[in-house]
């Protein structure tokens, strides 16, 4: 299960229930994909397929829904 947790014109912020305990939400698009930590600091941890001007743009998505993604995730693992 990958639940949306925001949408931001082109993009879309989703977690996937069985994955890997550190806070991080998947942000896609159409073309590709990047992951970022949200603790201890925003990060980007991982991408594909996507030029640098294209995930600036994606982490300022993750941080404008940051609040939204955090509770979000407290909510869906507890």
């Amino acid at each position: 299960m990958s639940p949306t947790v925001f949408r931001a014109g082109k993009y879309r912020g989703f977690f996937f229930s069985r994955e890997e305990g550190r806070m991080h939400v998947h942000v896609t698009c159409p073309d590709g994909e990047a992951k970022f930590w949200l603790e201890p600091i925003l990060a980007l941890a991982s991408h594909t397929g996507l030029a640098a001007r294209e995930l600036a743009r994606m982490q300022r998505a993750v941080e404008e829904h940051h609040a939204q993604i955090v509770q979000a995730w407290r909510s869906h693992f507890g």
